[in-house]
């Protein structure tokens, strides 16, 4: 049954997005001391930094990015780059759809992301730049250093675990056997489903190990709270469209004879400062239905919801970031279309 299959296809994707979720915030938590120490050391390290953030799957990067412009310290030029080089939580839905062609998008727009950066520095009036914006208290987490490996009382934890922990160790052990028992994933063992393996073997690690203001703050209220459900819904909506619309209509043959008005098209729904709408995109581009140029436009346009804290405190930079990541999407887009691909 059609819709069975959508429903197990959205679970396994949601699944990969989750465990994915957990280590990218687990790492960021680490790491943000090193890279925000190091990007105040000049305009280019700046942009290569500001692409690595928006690179990071998910909206923590893209926040982090308007946190520290609001601080003054990286450029408009370097948050349009961030804007650019992000697909938001779509990232992590392209990585368990085509991790290939996503890595390739990834590294094409950071680039891309990179140069409209430099651009925007180089030639739009101090007027647009200097403007004074205050920092939105929630963009960063202020806490000190989390130890999230508290040696010597893991087991004392696990003793008394949190609802959330338990909960969380049950869909994690769920997953880890489904993918050992092939109920999971692909039925060979590919390097797919090692990734999917090795992936859920360190989300539970994680899970079993981090201290419960940790699991609760990042993993629970943030991850599972905020992102997942959305994840899900989308994911599956745009998958039972797919499929009801390449059943019943020659999608692809109508695609392939409009493809500058799909391209607009995309280019405006990445307007929408949300994760979401840019799902219905990936989908079709998974489904064979339009080229990766269109893909890629879309990709360069959105940036899911990293952009609303910054639509709170300045409309006018929100506005000239969307419209440079408009102008770079129907550009490259187009340039892709004439190109063939």
């Amino acid at each position: 049954m059609m819709l069975v299959e959508v429903l197990k296809h959205a679970l396994i994707i949601t699944g990969f997005v989750f465990v994915i979720m957990l280590i990218i915030e687990y790492i960021n938590v680490q790491t943000k001391s090193v890279w925000h120490d190091r990007i105040q050391s000049g305009k280019w390290a700046q942009y290569f930094l500001a692409g690595f953030l928006g690179a990071i799957p998910g909206c923590l990067g893209a926040f982090t990015s308007v946190a520290l412009y609001s601080h003054r310290v990286i450029s408009l030029g370097a948050l349009v780059t961030t804007m650019i080089a992000t697909s938001g939580d779509e990232a992590f839905v392209m990585l368990a759809m085509f991790p290939r062609k996503a890595l390739l998008l990834t590294i094409i727009i950071f680039v891309v992301g990179i140069i409209a950066g430099f651009l925007t520095d180089r030639f739009l009036p101090l007027k647009f730049i200097n403007k004074k914006i205050r920092l939105n208290k929630f963009l960063l987490h202020d806490e000190e250093k989390c130890v999230c490996y508290p040696k010597g009382r893991i087991i004392e934890q696990l003793k008394h675990s949190s609802a959330q922990r338990t909960l969380l160790l049950f869909i994690l052990s769920v997953l880890f056997i489904g993918i050992i028992f092939r109920g999971i994933g692909p039925n060979e063992w590919n390097w797919i489903r090692i990734t999917l393996l090795i992936t859920s073997s360190i989300s539970l690690f994680i899970v079993l190990t981090v201290p419960e203001h940790f699991l609760e703050d990042h993993l629970w209220n943030h991850i599972v709270k905020v992102h997942i459900p959305k994840i899900f819904l989308w994911t599956f909506a745009a998958l039972l469209v797919m499929n009801l619309l390449l059943k019943h209509i020659d999608l692809e043959g109508w695609i392939e004879t409009n493809r500058l008005m799909i391209l607009a098209v995309a280019c405006l729904i990445g307007l929408i400062p949300e994760s979401g709408p840019h799902m219905i995109f990936v989908t079709l581009f998974a489904e064979g239905a339009i080229p990766f140029s269109i893909l890629l436009a879309s990709s360069i346009v959105q940036d899911g919801h990293g952009m609303l804290p910054l639509l709170a405190e300045s409309k006018k930079t929100f506005i000239v970031v969307k419209i440079i990541n408009l102008l770079a999407g129907l550009l490259v887009g187009y340039m892709g279309i004439i190109s063939g691909w």
